[in-house]
């Protein structure tokens, strides 16, 4: 009996007892180890806030860090257990050398997102023609960008093929052009034309007078005379003031009572 206690005992001194500690230990680690990384992503957090960076960038950069650390953490809880970690590098390593060849298109997308945000072509809210797309910002994500096109369409890019074509956007400068045109008779003075025109435009609502609009003499055709009819506006008012011209135009016309336009053609017969 002396000799079979004897043996528990050693067992509980020599074998229970450490590993009794070291998970101790580790739950202590994971603990202060989870509550430091907190803290550190508070901090984080509030001086990217102070800064006024873009929220985007801010959720992105802490949710690496996060991912980061936890890493780490677990790394060093599993050394506690005399776990040796190398192998989980190499094998990690693995992985992700393995995922980025499959997940390609995706990794390109989410460095493609990086950069849009580093950058900042544009940012949520502004309207923007990318990709094929034409639409306001509504969210610019780690792998995709949410566009709602100008009939409430909600369409969602890949960043990759936002980032490699050519970015359009009409909100980042504080006014942009309007471009019509108006056709005229023949019998109908351009200059005439132009100030009637000029008059109605000045009576729209939203239409800049710096810089002035612009209505000028833009090509001579068979209908007659064209004029390029060009008001300046904030983007925002854009289709308002594009409407509002083509009426403008056509109220300037009908009540100069000006002809309608038609291509004029002469046939010349030969005798004989």
């Amino acid at each position: 009996m002396q000799e079979t206690l004897t043996k528990a005992e050693y067992l509980f001194t020599t074998i229970l007892v450490p590993v009794l500690w070291k998970v101790v230990g580790a739950i202590l680690l994971w603990i202060v180890g989870g509550w430091l990384i907190g803290f550190a992503s508070r901090v984080l957090r509030e001086a990217m806030s102070a800064r006024k960076l873009d929220n985007t960038l801010t959720a992105y950069v802490d949710a690496s860090l996060r991912v980061i650390l936890r890493i780490v953490l677990l790394l060093a809880v599993l050394s506690v257990f005399g776990v040796e970690t190398t192998s989980f590098v190499a094998l990690a390593a693995a992985a992700g050398v393995a995922i980025g060849a499959a997940w390609g298109g995706l990794l390109a997308n989410f460095a493609a997102g990086i950069f849009l945000i580093i950058l900042r072509p544009f940012k949520v809210g502004d309207m923007i023609s990318a990709a094929g797309v034409t639409g306001d910002v509504r969210e610019i994500g780690l792998f995709a960008t949410t566009l709602d096109t100008p009939d409430n369409v909600r369409v969602t890019v890949g960043n990759n093929k936002i980032f490699s074509d050519n970015i359009i956007n009409y909100t980042n400068n504080p006014y942009r052009r309007v471009d019509l045109k108006a056709q005229l008779a023949h019998t109908v003075d351009p200059k005439d034309a132009a100030a009637r025109i000029k008059a109605k435009l000045a009576q729209i609502p939203n239409v800049m007078n710096t810089p002035a609009p612009d209505v000028e003499i833009i090509e001579f055709n068979p209908a007659g005379t064209l004029l390029a009819v060009r008001p300046y506006c904030h983007n925002k008012d854009y289709w308002q003031v594009y409407f509002d011209t083509n009426n403008a135009i056509l109220a300037a016309c009908g009540e100069a009572g000006y002809p309608v336009p038609a291509p004029h053609s002469v046939l010349i017969q030969r005798a004989g």
